[in-house]
């Protein structure tokens, strides 16, 4: 199902050697694959924790998004990886300023641990 039926995208979220695709545009879909609170670009996470990884990871899947010619106002579902489901209310805080009054439908799992010992990963699937 490559070429018309499928676009991909890469931010270089974690530089442009990483051999994936940020998002992927299908038919009327955007997929937008994990993203974590790593610095853009560096394989380090950025400092302050659970809101500012959360922060950073939501900056991430908006740039996927947008270079997939969505919007955070057309996503859908996100599936949300927490590391530590105590801080289930501080990443919550986050994600609900930067939604506002939308409201995607989501999950929220509890893992082991995430990449570079990363405290929460975000996908998410959007309108096109």
């Amino acid at each position: 199902m490559a070429g018309k039926e499928m676009e991909f995208f890469n931010t270089g979220v974690l530089g442009p050697e990483i051999p994936i695709s940020n998002a992927v545009k299908a038919g009327d879909l955007v997929f937008v694959g994990g993203s974590i609170g790593n610095v853009h670009g560096e394989f380090e996470l950025v400092e302050g924790g659970i809101a500012a990884e959360t922060e950073q990871a939501l900056q991430h899947m908006r740039d996927a998004l947008e270079a997939a010619g969505s919007s955070m106002d057309r996503v859908v579902k996100c599936n949300i990886y927490l590391v530590d489901m105590a801080e289930f209310g501080e990443f919550n805080e986050v994600y609900g300023k930067v939604f506002g009054s939308h409201k995607p439908t989501r999950a929220t799992v509890a893992v082991k641990e995430l990449g570079l010992g990363g405290r929460v990963e975000i996908e998410c699937v959007a309108l096109a």
